[in-house]
């Protein structure tokens, strides 16, 4: 089993910045791809980005494309997302992701509780 837990949202103007950070636990000795999505009330979970377990390999949706970076410390065990030039539509709950796989998955097993995003115009 692996345990998420996300920390680093919060309540930020348009244009600024954050930091998400999420937290790994458990079985840490596999090799796991992780990603980061998004939900806002009424709508379905958008997936944000991806990175494989290396590091080497990243994904972003196109709405962040550019604006968010994903990076991963393994002698950490954490996974990061630095968002830049916020915009309001940025607002929602982030949920971290997890799968065993060392490449990116389609299909993630592992959730964390998610860490709210309130960015204001």
């Amino acid at each position: 089993q692996v345990q998420l837990v996300e920390s680093g949202g919060g309540l930020v103007q348009a244009g600024g910045s954050l930091r998400l950070s999420c937290a790994v636990s458990g079985r840490t000795n596999s090799r796991y791809a992780m990603a980061w999505f998004r939900q806002t009330p009424g709508k379905e979970r958008e997936f944000v980005s991806a990175i494989s377990w290396s590091g080497g390999t990243t994904y972003y949706s196109e709405s962040v494309k550019g604006r968010f970076t994903i990076s991963r410390d393994n002698g950490k065990n954490a996974v990061y997302l630095q968002m830049n030039s916020l915009k309001p539509e940025d607002t929602a709950v982030y949920y971290c992701a997890a799968t065993i796989a060392a490449m990116i998955a389609a299909e993630y097993d592992y959730w964390g509780p998610g860490t709210q995003v309130t960015v204001s115009s």
